[in-house]
């Protein structure tokens, strides 16, 4: 493999588009570099950055997050304590928004059970209603 790679090779050997590319240097993801005649040359490692940053935001890390942890990567006193402390703040997270999920589900769920005429007209909806009144019945 080359030690650069022009945008388009660099998007379709990390498995992302052109414009993703764009939007991590516009979000200091990736560093754009000075053109070389009348292209860019994005240095080969950028493969990996990508890669991570996907595998990272398929696991729940905001583009935030994500750029923490890849300077927590760079920075020579950072330890894996570091990255255990954002994964466990993540868990966490994942957490709340699970139970707050489920919650969402029972409510839903008690909203579904006030149905028992499916031919009733629509401007007697008891789910209707109920998102109405702010309550499931």
């Amino acid at each position: 493999m080359n030690t650069s790679l022009t945008i388009g090779k660099l998007a379709q050997s990390s498995g992302v588009n052109v414009e993703t590319i764009r939007f991590y240097e516009r979000k200091g993801i990736l560093e754009q570099p000075k053109k070389n005649g009348s292209f860019r040359h994005y240095p080969a490692e950028y493969i990996d950055r990508i890669r991570f940053v996907k595998r990272s935001q398929e696991l729940g890390f905001t583009l935030s997050e994500v750029k923490e942890l890849l300077e927590l990567k760079i920075r020579n006193k950072a330890k894996c304590g570091d990255v255990l402390s954002k994964t466990e703040e993540k868990i966490k997270e994942i957490d709340t928004k699970i139970k707050d999920l489920k919650k969402m589900k029972k409510s839903l769920e008690g909203l579904a059970n006030c149905c028992v005429d499916l031919n009733q007209p629509l401007s007697d909806c008891p789910i209707l209603d109920c998102f109405i009144e702010g309550e499931s019945r």
